[in-house]
């Protein structure tokens, strides 16, 4: 394939800052076409990154036989569609995270991903952790941590804390589905490098239970928790303590901690990007350097347009991860609702397909 050419669905938040930039550092690869939600959103986007073709639907943009890739960069309600459309009409598909609404969304996506395995489909993954990715996996590899017995995951800030603050995309549960605060893109990261949860038991509680609603002006009900708690149980028996919060003032922020028999690593991943370690018979945590050589940088449009022309594959974040990320995500919601422990795999009522019936 001489020329990529990419059609972007939602040109906004992580596209303006990453992905055109990214796509347009790749040789052969034109973004030809963009569709946001209102006709002057389209316009002023189209105009303003020279953009020469400007949708009214995104229906028309995946119908183009022109384009070849879509990048789905809209909130998770339309995650599903319109990726059953674009792989459908025979395009590769790259979608911002989280997956999908629910899991079984993402197992409808993952079924039709399977059904045309000559087209790439890839999540945007979280950006939390790449630096030091490889070297967290090295450690764990070599026997740094021993046995993994405990896993301690924070993601708190004060966002949330203020009533006045008003109702935001991610708290409308008809646009972002069950997805809680910081949950997913800090859960995606832990994953890369501790085994699968299979149990979980989860509380999660709305301090402000409404906010001003920017749109129409009215207060309206909350759709996710300000503040959630989770208890896991990870495959080989490790227990996992997750705290997530936007009400918390002067809290931890964003970090990983990975206890073990002989050994433990504390990965801040924000404000700053620092990984500490210590073994048995250290006196404490020390900085672990990341060599600039073994440190990994954002490159997802590369490694999608790689895997298009088939000179390289999906690291991160493929579909099959996606799907694990987002039954963790709902076994959390379906133990809120019902008080129990929830097991993952999680089991439906009936089997997830590659149809959409999303209409």
């Amino acid at each position: 394939m001489d020329t990529i050419r990419i059609g972007i669905v939602g040109l906004g938040g992580n596209a303006r800052l990453r992905h055109v930039a990214g796509f347009r550092d790749c040789e052969d690869v034109e973004i030809v076409g963009v569709c946001n939600r209102r006709r002057e959103s389209t316009a002023a986007v189209a105009k303003e990154f020279e953009i020469p073709r400007a949708y009214r639907h995104w229906e028309e943009l995946v119908d183009d036989p022109s384009i070849d890739a879509v990048l789905i960069g809209t909130w998770p309600y339309l995650h599903c569609p319109i990726t059953l459309a674009a792989l459908d009409s025979g395009k590769h598909v790259l979608t911002e995270a989280r997956m999908a609404m629910n899991a079984v969304e993402a197992h409808r996506m993952l079924e039709a991903s399977r059904g045309r395995p000559e087209q790439v489909c890839q999540i945007v993954p979280s950006p939390f952790g790449l630096r030091a990715h490889r070297v967290v996996g090295q450690l764990i590899h070599s026997g740094f941590l021993g046995e993994l017995r405990e896993v301690v995951m924070l993601g708190t800030s004060d966002a949330l804390a203020d009533a006045d603050v008003p109702l935001a995309w991610r708290q409308v549960g008809g646009l972002s589905g069950l997805n809680m605060l910081t949950m997913g893109i800090l859960y995606e990261t832990l994953s890369r490098w501790v085994p699968n949860v299979v149990r979980v038991t989860a509380q999660g509680h709305a301090f402000v239970p409404e906010r001003l609603d920017p749109n129409t002006g009215v207060r309206s009900r909350v759709g996710s928790p300000d503040s959630l708690q989770v208890f896991a149980v990870h495959e080989g028996g490790a227990r996992g303590l997750y705290h997530f919060s936007g009400v918390t003032r002067f809290g931890p922020n964003s970090q990983i901690h990975l206890y073990g028999s002989e050994g433990t690593l504390k990965y801040e991943l924000l404000p700053e990007d620092r990984l500490l370690g210590a073994r048995r018979g250290e006196e404490g945590l020390r900085e672990i350097p990341v060599p600039p050589e073994h440190e990994m940088q954002w490159c997802v449009e590369k490694e999608f347009i790689d895997a298009i022309r088939g000179i390289g594959r999906v690291e991160m974040t493929d579909f099959e991860t996606g799907v694990r990320y987002m039954e963790f995500t709902e076994a959390v919601a379906r133990s809120i609702a019902t008080g129990q422990a929830v097991s993952l795999p999680l089991e439906f009522d009936e089997e997830p397909t590659g149809e959409d019936d999303s209409s």
